[in-house]
């Protein structure tokens, strides 16, 4: 697994590429966003926020607007709408600094599993079908009325999740056990924010119907 490391602090990049090499992994560390985004054929990408020539929030949306390859982010911002709007933009986890090692390799074997088979409670098979939305998990695309919409991997495995139960509520918990990882450290905002990039990109918000003090269900808007 190749691993983009985009750290402009040259000690902590080099402490990452050799911890990640010693792990089994081939990591390479670039220093500014235009490196990220020039970069490719990585497996995951460790995003700090604090680069030199531009956000890291701008190198996530631009990563993410060609690609559904892993992102973590690693920053020193702790704030949870640092955390929302990192996620928002396409970001599939977040860990701030300072972090422990073993934890961060935990993250990204969980990010590759879920990206290289869904959320783990799916059987690739027939498509699902909720109306005029189908699901196919096995090729991870989405269609609607017949014209496919483009999710980044966290957004397709929760689409993934709630579509094969449509109209069964499901908690928040539920959702980040299954959609985002048993161990996950982070705020159960993050269901929240991914619900919200869902509506959007399927122009109703009824299609995830959220129900209050409980959790989420798909069904096909009225």
């Amino acid at each position: 697994m190749r691993i983009l490391v985009v750290e402009d602090d040259p000690a902590i990049a080099t402490s990452l590429v050799d911890g990640l090499g010693d792990a089994g992994y081939e990591a390479e560390a670039v220093d500014t966003g235009f490196a990220a985004l020039a970069a490719t054929g990585f497996d995951v990408v460790l995003l700090d926020l604090g680069l030199p020539d531009m956000d890291g929030y701008d190198v996530c949306r631009g990563l993410r607007t060609r690609s559904d390859v892993p992102i973590i982010v690693l920053t020193a911002r702790s704030d949870e709408l640092d955390r929302v709007l990192g996620l928002e933009l396409g970001a599939d986890d977040y860990v701030v600094k300072p972090f422990g090692f073993r934890e961060l390799v935990a993250r990204i074997r969980a990010v590759s599993r879920r990206r290289g088979g869904g959320t783990g409670s799916l059987a690739p098979g027939v498509p699902i079908d909720v109306g005029p939305l189908r699901v196919d998990v096995r090729a991870r695309r989405v269609w609607l009325g017949g014209e496919e919409v483009l999710f980044t991997a966290k957004e397709f495995d929760l689409v993934a999740f709630l579509a094969a139960e449509p109209g069964i509520v499901h908690r928040r918990t539920d959702i980040l056990e299954h959609v985002w990882d048993a161990h996950w450290y982070g705020p159960t905002k993050t269901v929240d924010a991914h619900v919200a990039s869902v509506r959007r990109k399927l122009g109703d918000p009824g299609w995830i119907a959220a129900v209050r003090g409980v959790g989420f269900r798909l069904e096909v808007p009225a």
